[in-house]
């Protein structure tokens, strides 16, 4: 059921055109507290269904969002050249038959490749020795064009092949809804088993002998809640539940140490973890646990392949995290934090991220300062070396391979200006080997380009890295557009890497920034601490703070400054929108978390009880519940005037569900005092991710990025 405004517009769209969704009082009590929601019939009653089966959306839901998609499309028509010139920049910044360094395994080396104008990645491997003098007979193991075939979307999921390199378990996603369907191939015919997994959590993980896939299976709910384990040419319906996770607030997970000796199950929430271990080599043995939860409590396992475990957690007040070693028969006899001694000591402001045990070292990626590196850490002697760089910001990433006695590691290194390399590295002898650097068939000069690290005050006297990227020639003097791109939860730090798809903002004279706000781990798990639950509000004012000093420093001004982010990010756009509408002239908010206290409220919903630790529990708690109103977007939509905003969503997300951007626009419709540009964008084939494509994911950039244009005047 649809409405027509009739007043004027200030944009290209006269707003008589704008769609306006028919309020439908819905009311709501809890804790004594009365609300009301005229736009709740956007939720499809039949939401697990339509995740399977788009076309079974509600016909009055479905009319609405078309509407809007053709009010945008309307509204952005005059930038269709500029869009088709910013999708050709950026694809001409891609290689198309690009491929990965082939990561070695016994007598193979295994990789991911394209084909110019494919879409989607094929899964190659070739002979080890050939690999190593850069060979390229390859031999096919999963065309992804060819299984993408016909369908409307397509996502390769996990995949991994047997220990005797025969057979390749994959999975896929054909409806955007993560579902998986997990397969095994035989590497010898090409072709797959008859077996079809269904409703999983992506790839499955091997027993030692190879006769054995464990995966996890999705609930109702989109849930992953029970491990399986499933004998090769079998029926899967007579796959034999290992492990079931009966409380709704925690994730599973499966996968196995890097020495191969057991397979992990790693059930957790967003603060709290517990595993359990199945010995690879014995598949049918009941999982072990390490240690029980313990609410706060992290832990993470690895093992030498003989006979120590070394658990990277946050136990015993470790904020930031260290690493232990424990002997394992000793722990699984017996699972707790007994005996557990430091190998690598806590150190407050040095956040350890991750680790991984080769046979002779540990590696573990930690951050400090607002920057990564990688510490190489000697079993036998304790010896550690850090592996260093020179540039003010950067992105540092850890590839584990598939080997574990091995003295070669492999890492990937790129800045903003610096396009991605790949480094292979040796332990002991230090060499580094550069293997790949990311081509730009367009060109690019990194020299002409700057990157800096600034340091914002927010309102409390915290510093806000904020990092940047302009073209050299680029005037400082407060006349540059700007877009500004946050996030700041699950303690997630956005990485000052190299984008290719930024430069064409750049190179139109934008600054672009990315501002390392609380509710990541940019500066350690307090940063983390101090942008959630309670603390919630911080997220928003550094943001808030970053867009009015860069206008301060004459980076941009206000009018000028377009701010993105999504998903969690794309609530801290509505928030912010809400909080200092005239700090921005442009907002993008891509698959928008922002009917916050409504999805809190709702445990049916996939992510909900797993997401209380990080939100708070508005059901349990009136404070939580308080907290969270004080903030959600939807809910605090008012009648004053809004930045121009687009919000992007996808019909079978299962992450944030398509309703959240719906209803936030119809409600910013209803009650905005003005008439800026208001679009709504909702993706009918596909869910959290955009388009599966890669080129097809280019075109949704050109989108945003036409609008961030269009509202700057450039377009």
């Amino acid at each position: 059921m649809l409405k027509n405004s009739s007043s004027p517009a200030a944009d290209a769209a006269p707003r008589a055109s704008a769609p306006r969704a028919e309020k439908r009082d819905t009311t709501h009590e809890i804790h004594g507290i009365t609300r009301h929601d005229p736009y709740a019939w956007l939720r499809a009653g039949n939401w697990q269904e339509v995740m399977r089966a788009p076309d079974t959306l509600d016909a009055d839901i479905r009319a609405y969002l078309e509407a809007e998609n053709a009010h945008l499309e309307a509204g952005m028509a005059d930038t269709e050249a500029l869009q088709g010139t910013l999708f050709t920049e950026m694809k001409g910044r891609i290689k198309e038959d690009d491929s990965s360094v082939p990561s070695p395994d016994g007598p193979f080396a295994y990789g991911v490749s394209y084909v110019t104008g494919g879409q989607h990645p094929r899964l190659v491997r070739m002979a080890r020795e050939a690999a190593d003098k850069g060979g390229e007979a390859e031999e096919v193991l999963i065309d992804g064009d060819s299984e993408a075939s016909g369908k409307a979307y397509f996502r390769l999921a996990g995949a991994m092949h047997s220990p005797d390199h025969s057979q390749l378990a994959w999975a896929f996603d054909d409806k955007g809804s993560e579902f998986y369907t997990l397969l095994v191939r035989d590497l010898k015919s090409g072709r797959d088993l008859d077996q079809r997994i269904e409703d999983t959590g992506g790839g499955g993980v091997w027993s030692a002998c190879g006769r054995h896939i464990f995966y996890v299976r999705l609930d109702a709910n989109h849930r992953p809640s029970k491990l399986f384990r499933h004998e090769v040419g079998s029926d899967p319906a007579g796959d034999v539940l290992v492990y079931e996770e009966t409380d709704p607030g925690f994730f599973m997970g499966v996968g196995k140490t890097q020495s191969g000796r057991f397979i992990t199950v790693d059930i957790h929430d967003h603060e709290t973890s517990e595993v359990r271990l199945i010995p690879a080599g014995d598949p049918t043995a009941e999982p072990r646990l390490v240690a029980p939860r313990e609410t706060g409590t992290e832990y993470s396992v690895e093992d030498d392949g003989a006979g120590t475990l070394f658990i990277l957690t946050n136990a015993g007040g470790a904020e930031d995290f260290h690493i232990v070693t424990v002997d394992a028969e000793t722990a699984l006899a017996a699972p707790g934090r007994d005996g557990w001694r430091d190998v690598v000591a806590h150190r407050s402001g040095r956040l350890i991220l991750s680790h991984t045990v080769y046979a002779k070292h540990m590696v573990r990626l930690e951050r400090e300062d607002g920057l990564p590196r990688i510490v190489i850490h000697r079993l036998a002697d304790g010896l550690e070396h850090a592996i260093a760089f020179d540039e003010e910001a950067y992105s540092l990433g850890m590839s584990d391979g598939y080997e574990f006695n091995t003295n070669r590691i492999r890492f990937t290194y790129s800045s903003m200006t610096t396009p991605g390399q790949v480094f292979d590295y040796d332990m002991e002898t230090r060499a580094r080997t550069l293997r790949k650097t990311q081509d730009v068939p367009s060109g690019h000069d990194p020299a002409d380009y700057v990157t800096r690290r600034i340091h914002v005050p927010a309102e409390d006297g915290e510093s806000v890295p904020v990092s940047l990227l302009y073209r050299k020639d680029t005037p400082l003097d407060g006349s540059a557009p700007c877009l500004l791109y946050g996030y700041g939860s699950y303690g997630i730090a956005i990485p000052a890497s190299f984008n290719t798809n930024c430069l064409s903002l750049a190179d139109r004279g934008f600054v672009y920034a990315i501002a390392h706000v609380r509710g990541g781990k940019d500066k350690g798990f307090r940063w983390y601490a101090a942008g959630r639950r309670a603390e919630k509000a911080n997220t928003f004012t550094d943001f808030i703070a970053a867009a009015r000093h860069l206008v301060a420093e004459g980076f941009t001004s206000a009018d000028r400054i377009v701010a993105q982010g999504g998903s969690a990010g794309g609530m801290l756009m509505g928030a912010v929108a809400n909080m200092a509408p005239e700090a921005f002239g442009g907002i993008i908010a891509e698959v928008p978390f922002v009917d916050v206290l409504n999805t809190m409220l709702d445990d049916t919903l996939p992510l909900t009880p797993p997401e209380w630790p990080e939100w708070g529990n508005p059901i349990a708690s009136e404070a939580d519940y308080r907290t969270i109103a004080a903030y959600s977007p939807y809910d605090n939509v008012t009648a004053q005037a809004y930045p121009a905003l687009l919000a992007v969503g996808g019909l079978t997300d299962p992450r944030v569900t398509y309703w959240e951007p719906a209803k936030w626009v119809a409600r910013l419709r209803e009650l905005r005092s003005n008439d800026a540009a208001l679009y709504l964008k909702t993706n009918m084939e596909a869910g959290h991710g955009g388009a599966s494509g890669r080129f097809d994911r280019l075109k949704e950039v050109a989108l945003v990025y036409a609008f961030a244009l269009k509202v700057t005047g450039r377009a």
